[in-house]
C-alpha cells in the first residue's frame, strides 16, 4: 500500500449522491481477483453506451477530467454491496482521495485498507468544491494528510480522521503490513508455547 501524505491532483466533480458499488463497478467485471485492471471499467455504465462507445457528457470522459485523481461526489457514497472491487477500480484509475459528506460503512473500511482516503466534509463545503469543480474544469485540490485539510482555489475545508486510520494511511499499511509491525512479538510468543501444540510451521496439524 502505497503511503499518503500530501496528494494534489484534478478535482473530479460527480455530483450525483447515493453512488453505489455497482454503478462505481457492474457485477460483469468481478471475475478477476488481482486487485489491478479495473480502472478501464469504472463507472463502465455511465461511461460507455450500450454499443461500448464512449458518452461525451460523462465527467471522466471529459479531457480536462480525465487526469483527474480527486473525486468529489454526493452523500452516502459507495452504499450497496461489499465488494472490495469498487475501492480497487478507483484506486487503479489513479484516484487517491474521494470526498464526500457521508460515505458507507463498508467501502469507508474497504477505502483506508486499500490506500483510499475517504474525506467526510459538511454538505455546503462539498457544494462550494463541486461547483469549483463544474465552473473551472482542471482545477486542483490538495488533500493533506498531515494538516487534515482539503484545499482548491481559494477554499480550505479541516476534516476529521480516527488516529488509527491516518497512522496506516500516512505509513502505507494495509492489514498484513500491521501484522508484520508486532512481528518480534509474535516469535516471542511462538517460542513460548508448549511443545506439544501444533506448529504451523512444520506443517499443518503436525506436532512438534
Amino acid at each position: 500500500m502505497r503511503p499518503l501524505r500530501r496528494h494534489e491532483g484534478v478535482l473530479v466533480p460527480l455530483d450525483r449522491a447515493d453512488v453505489d458499488t455497482d454503478q462505481i463497478i457492474p457485477k460483469q467485471f468481478l471475475k478477476r481477483i488481482e486487485r489491478s485492471g479495473y480502472g478501464d471499467v469504472l463507472f463502465h455504465n455511465w461511461r460507455r453506451d450500450a454499443g461500448g462507445a464512449a458518452v461525451a457528457g460523462f465527467v471522466l470522459n471529459r479531457p480536462a477530467y480525465a487526469p483527474g485523481t480527486v473525486l468529489i461526489a454526493g452523500r452516502n457514497f459507495g452504499c450497496g454491496s461489499s465488494r472490495e472491487h469498487a475501492v480497487w477500480a478507483l484506486a487503479d484509475h489513479g484516484f487517491r482521495s474521494v470526498i464526500a459528506p457521508s460515505f458507507a460503512d463498508i467501502f469507508h473500511g474497504n477505502a483506508l485498507k486499500s490506500g483510499l482516503l475517504p474525506v467526510a466534509l459538511a454538505e455546503h463545503e462539498v457544494r462550494q468544491l463541486m461547483d469549483l469543480a463544474l465552473e473551472s474544469p482542471g482545477v486542483a485540490a490538495t488533500v493533506d494528510l498531515e494538516a487534515q485539510t482539503v484545499s482548491a482555489g481559494d477554499l480550505r475545508f479541516h476534516f476529521d480522521i480516527e488516529p488509527f486510520d491516518r497512522h496506516r494511511l500516512l505509513e502505507g499499511l494495509d492489514d498484513i503490513a500491521l501484522t508484520l509491525e508486532r512481528e518480534p512479538s509474535i516469535a516471542a510468543f511462538e517460542r513460548q508455547r508448549p511443545a506439544w501444540m501444533p506448529d504451523v510451521a512444520a506443517g499443518a496439524g503436525a506436532p512438534r
